[in-house]
């Protein structure tokens, strides 16, 4: 947000540049598991719709972290207590509002975090399920066991 209000503030733009940079050379990912799920997803998006990466991955995340809330609650918990600071004593409250904070976050920015936002319905799922059949993703996630129905299932929360 910082950027966006302060365009001309080079330490915010170089510090916003080095995190970034930090976060896709996979320095920072060594050792830990790793879901890359949300940007298989976003790329079919991409490539089948024109929506830009980024968008992509701001309507896929939110959705990905409800449908996925019993197999990432120890993450999401400690994502909403660093990045939000929830820390609500009744875990799936918090887990709720960290979903949520995400999303307004996103939007706040002027970026939508729903598949309707760029016009496409629940018509185009089964298409972006083949998609990423026929590109191999079958098994996604940190623990491999997230499946292009599982992503079907993802994309009809983010409609």
């Amino acid at each position: 947000p910082r950027a966006l209000h302060e365009p001309t503030n080079y330490e915010v733009k170089a510090n916003l540049m080095w995190a970034a940079s930090l976060a896709l050379n996979g320095l920072i990912g060594q050792g830990v598991p790793q879901d890359w799920t949300t940007h298989h997803i976003g790329h079919e998006l991409t490539a089948m719709f024109g929506i830009d990466h980024a968008r992509t991955l701001a309507v896929v995340l939110p959705a990905l972290l409800e449908a996925r809330r019993s197999q990432k609650s120890a993450k999401i918990l400690q994502f909403g207590a660093r990045v939000f600071g929830i820390s609500d004593a009744n875990e799936a409250e918090a887990i709720d509002a960290t979903i949520a904070q995400t999303a307004a976050f996103f939007e706040s920015l002027g970026v939508p975090t729903r598949l309707s936002a760029y016009g496409i319905g629940e018509e185009a799922i089964p298409q972006i399920v083949a998609k990423l059949k026929a590109n191999r993703r079958l098994r996604m996630g940190e623990r491999l066991d997230v499946t292009p129905d599982t992503a079907g299932k993802i994309l009809s929360l983010a409609l």
